[in-house]
């Protein structure tokens, strides 16, 4: 392959590149789904216009490729409030007491993240020790220590509070 391509794909996009990404940025809802979009959408419109793209070609590509992103979003959001419709307190259907449950969930979110993360995938994630191992790559006998220390935690910092 010669040179040749490349420093005219360069330099293309070295004219076009600010306009793209800004056109993008407002099409989508963040800087980092702004630039998976251009990148998208500059690869789908070279390969489809066979070669260096039209302009109006690269901005209908962006935004397509922001709209469906936007739906794809949507969409997980809604299935993830369908699986948990309350998601504020995460222990409303394992405590009957909405304070209790609201207690419950401040004491876990203020354990060291290992902790929280082994705590939440055993009880909330109903995984066996070898999965939630699996899932953090971590040894399985590690993750029954951290799920018992994070248990004791809890037990201390919520003691004062539940007598």
């Amino acid at each position: 392959m010669s040179n040749e391509p490349v420093s005219e794909w360069d330099q293309w996009l070295a004219e076009n590149a600010g306009r793209f990404l800004l056109f993008s940025r407002q099409q989508t809802r963040g800087d980092e789904d702004a630039q998976d979009v251009l990148q998208d959408a500059l690869i789908e419109s070279w390969q489809r216009g066979g070669g260096r793209p039209e302009s109006a070609l690269v901005f209908a590509t962006i935004r397509r490729r922001a709209i469906d992103l936007g739906r794809r979003h949507d969409r997980r959001t809604r299935r993830e409030e369908e699986a948990a419709p309350d998601q504020d307190v995460w222990f409303d259907s394992a405590v009957h007491d909405r304070e209790t449950a609201m207690l419950l969930e401040e004491a876990v979110r203020t354990l060291p993240k290992e902790l929280c993360d082994v705590i939440t995938l055993k009880v909330w994630g109903d995984l066996t020790f070898a999965e939630v191992a699996e899932t953090l790559g971590i040894p399985q006998g590690t993750a029954a220590t951290r799920y018992r220390t994070a248990l004791m935690q809890l037990r201390k910092s919520l003691s004062p509070v539940l007598l």
